[in-house]
């Protein structure tokens, strides 16, 4: 297994976005509901929701709205300020991710050079 870089964003002290807020925030997009999105990712609606009320309030604005029904049903959609932090969040993890990438082979290297650990002695027999 390779070394991978994970970036999470510290806002405040219980403020923080990684790659998971950020997958949910895509899957909105895509889909257009948060219970979809939430499905997904293999989480509730209610969670979904939790994680983007988070946000919403992190921000002191909407990241995503939803939409009232009509034939279809109602819905989810990111605001221009949920697709601006998934777009600069995607920026920040690329510049990371290539600034690393010598480092983390540097790493991988290292890895692959260290012994094996030594093999377990069986138990004494009584």
């Amino acid at each position: 297994m390779k070394p991978t870089l994970s970036l999470r964003i510290d806002l405040d002290p219980d403020g923080r976005i990684g790659p998971g807020k950020i997958d949910l925030l895509e899957k909105i997009a895509a889909f257009g509901s948060i219970s979809a999105a939430g499905r997904q990712m293999g989480m509730s609606y209610r969670r979904a929701w939790e994680l983007v009320e988070e946000l919403n309030t992190i921000f002191g604005k909407p990241v995503v709205e939803r939409q009232v029904g009509g034939r279809q049903g109602g819905g989810a959609r990111l605001t221009a300020l949920g697709l601006a932090l998934v777009t600069r969040y995607r920026a920040i993890e690329q510049a990371a991710a290539a600034a690393a990438t010598p480092h983390l082979a540097a790493i991988q290297r290292e890895v692959e050079r260290a012994p094996d650990p030594p093999a377990a002695e069986p138990p004494p027999s009584a």
